[in-house]
């Protein structure tokens, strides 16, 4: 690739990274540190851009020279952070998955899938108690805080601010066009959680248990409401009025990840899990084409429940209710 065209992908690719509310001219020369016209002038080729340019722009704007240049050095590159006990802050993780929501809403066009093993992260904040019982799981269980060492469970550890926080994640979700592909194990990863706090006597009382279980019963009931209307709807409107497409897919073979995939006006990102509720993305466009593609595929060996397949996403989500009736007349033993 000669160095011009190189330099035109380049900003290309920079500006399909800044929300489309946003000047681009002005953010990469605020990124740069140059003057607007001097960025149009390297936008039409009239300057070429220097090393250390080309450096601050791919690293501010986290641009793989390798994918630029298409070479093929099977490699992906991917972007994170890595949370620990020592910089991990809950509220900091929830606003950035709130921020990260936000910015995939600023396309035109979007579309966002997942593909669970566990009850999709972001359906959690419509219900407190839910939102409760995961903060303190992580907090005392994944990242050991030494704060919550000595402690039971108490939904009053789940703050106020929190809560708040939450609430715009489920708001910014809602209106977040979405594909969704379950397996009947999903219920089972809160159902272990749950359980296994019950029988290391984390819960001051059973009640508390019955508490959690009852607020995904009402969860599994609004996302069938959804699934059955082929949208989403905020949750408590009596109206039931639609804010973003919702499909839902019964895959009885292959349980997920976690995994993530978002299209923003045709551009593709992964977002893979590892390490518990770390994330890494990337770009990189041979890996989002194949994810792609693979979901697409899963998609076709499951039965869409969204909208039509009465019968499946009755029986669907009986299943999922049956689950938690079990565990919660286990309690009245």
């Amino acid at each position: 690739m000669e160095a011009p065209e190189l330099q035109q992908q380049l900003f290309l690719e920079i500006k399909r990274n800044i929300p489309a509310h946003l000047s681009a001219t002005e953010e990469i020369a605020r990124a740069l540190n140059v003057s607007v016209d001097s960025v149009y002038r390297r936008m039409r080729g009239e300057k070429t851009i220097s090393l250390d340019e080309l450096h601050t722009l791919c690293a501010h704007y986290k641009i793989s020279l390798d994918q630029l240049m298409n070479l093929q050095t099977g490699s992906f590159p991917f972007q994170g952070n890595l949370l620990n006990s020592r910089n991990f802050r809950y509220d900091a993780y929830l606003s950035t998955m709130a921020k990260t929501i936000a910015h995939f809403n600023n396309a035109r066009e979007r579309e966002f899938y997942w593909l669970g093993k566990d009850v999709p992260i972001f359906h959690h904040f419509i219900f407190r108690e839910i939102a409760a019982f995961k903060y303190f799981f992580w907090m005392k269980t994944i990242f050991h805080f030494p704060e919550f060492e000595q402690l039971q469970f108490r939904f009053d550890l789940y703050n106020d601010e929190l809560f708040a926080i939450g609430q715009k994640i489920i708001s910014n979700y809602c209106a977040l066009p979405s594909i969704e592909i379950w397996n009947v194990e999903n219920i089972n990863f809160a159902v272990r959680q749950i359980e296994f706090y019950r029988d290391s006597h984390m819960f001051e009382s059973d009640q508390d248990a019955l508490l959690i279980y009852e607020a995904f019963e009402k969860l599994i009931d609004h996302i069938e409401k959804e699934a059955e209307r082929g949208y989403k709807f905020e949750y408590g409107d009596p109206e039931m009025k639609p804010v973003a497409s919702y499909r839902v897919y019964f895959n009885e073979v292959v349980l997920g990840d976690n995994s993530m995939i978002v299209v923003m006006d045709g551009v593709k990102m992964v977002l893979l899990p590892h390490t518990a509720i770390n994330y890494m993305t990337t770009r990189d466009i041979s890996l989002c084409e194949n994810m792609y593609n693979y979901f697409q595929s899963l998609m076709k060996r499951s039965t869409l429940i969204s909208k039509v397949s009465e019968k499946e996403r009755s029986k669907f989500f009986r299943m999922l209710r049956e689950r938690i009736a079990k565990r919660k007349d286990a309690l009245k033993l």
